[in-house]
């Protein structure tokens, strides 16, 4: 029996008390259906606010325990649990690791605050909330990385190194990464600011400066701008360097003779204005657990709910919820 998924998509979005989710990077077909679009914290805090009782994420594992760590309440379904690579790289252990580096090279553990990129597990924002850390997103970052020096402890920034490397960068601060040597020596946390895990984004080191290079002696005009997780030198050479949001925003705000190269996900990219806007790769830069997600996924999904039958709901246990919640309640606190 051929189906036809979109029409059976729509049906059931009328019938069910559902609401669908779909992150930027999502394969274009399934974010076409979403009823709330947005980046990872955008969309938890909406789905907070939504009335219904069911929620259909369609993005990577950490994204639907976002949401079920602050509206506890919702039933959350994902069509693909992906996991997001960045997020896979730390889990609490790793965290227990990083704290105990820090602490082995005589830094005491209370004068330790943990940040966590919201890139993370369940599992590690509540080891961050439990010493009172704090959860940021890459549009927010700066702000609390600047309250958190008000403690004046040491950042522990987990687990996207580049992130917190290029925060420190615009800050003045130094930064060093755990397990990296510069010139034959290791990071020594006393002599930094922000201590940074060493996790990345496989699609943001994609782009280089090479890249950059690239179109600059091609259009000698353009404009470059890319994510934070991006190398930092990648960052430096680019014109602008924000959040998925703030990309957008800037890319709309040009005048549209303005040639714009972006380094982001290569189906947000595709989506943002269709003149004079490049993607800075010369490979595809896709998620490939983004884009694991299909219309056939969503409809079993939806189905699933139909039939009183559930499939890939997303449990945070309580203990984890409560300590992860606190991390991300201490980051929606500042303005």
């Amino acid at each position: 029996m051929n189906i036809d998924y979109k029409q059976e998509i729509i049906r059931l979005k009328e019938k069910l008390d559902v609401t669908v989710v779909g992150h930027y990077y999502q394969r274009d077909e399934v974010f076409e259906l979403a009823d709330i679009t947005g980046d990872s914290l955008e969309l938890a805090r909406k789905c907070k606010a939504n009335n219904n009782e069911w929620v259909v994420f369609c993005g990577v594992g950490f994204m639907g325990q976002s949401v079920k760590i602050i509206a506890p309440e919702k039933r959350v379904l994902m069509p693909k649990i992906a996991c997001c690579a960045m997020a896979r790289m730390m889990d609490g252990t790793y965290f227990e690791e990083s704290v105990n580096y820090m602490v082995e090279r005589g830094i005491k553990k209370e004068d330790i605050l943990p940040i966590t990129y919201i890139n993370s597990d369940a599992s590690v924002k509540a080891k961050v909330g439990e010493m009172g850390g704090y959860v940021c997103t890459s549009s927010n970052a700066f702000k609390i990385i600047e309250k958190g020096l008000e403690t004046g402890k040491k950042i522990l920034f987990v687990p996207d190194r580049c992130l917190g490397q290029n925060f420190a960068i615009e800050m003045g601060l130094k930064s060093c990464v755990i397990g990296i040597e510069i010139e034959g020596k290791e990071c020594d946390p006393k002599e930094a600011d922000i201590i940074c895990f060493n996790g990345f984004c496989s699609v943001h080191q994609l782009f280089t400066v090479e890249d950059i290079e690239f179109y600059r002696e091609k259009y000698p005009d353009i404009k470059i701008a890319v994510h934070p997780e991006c190398d930092p030198a990648v960052v430096k050479a680019s014109d602008f360097s924000g959040s998925t949001s703030q990309l957008i925003k800037y890319v709309n705000e040009l005048d549209p003779s303005q040639k714009v190269a972006v380094g982001t996900e290569y189906n947000l990219v595709n989506r943002m204005r269709k003149e004079n806007t490049f993607v800075l790769s010369s490979t595809k830069p896709e998620c490939p657990t983004m884009n694991e997600t299909t219309l056939e996924d969503l409809y079993h999904t939806l189905k699933s709910i139909e039939n009183n039958t559930p499939i890939n709901e997303i449990i945070v246990e309580e203990g984890i919820r409560k300590y992860a919640n606190e991390a991300l309640e201490r980051m929606l606190a500042i303005k």
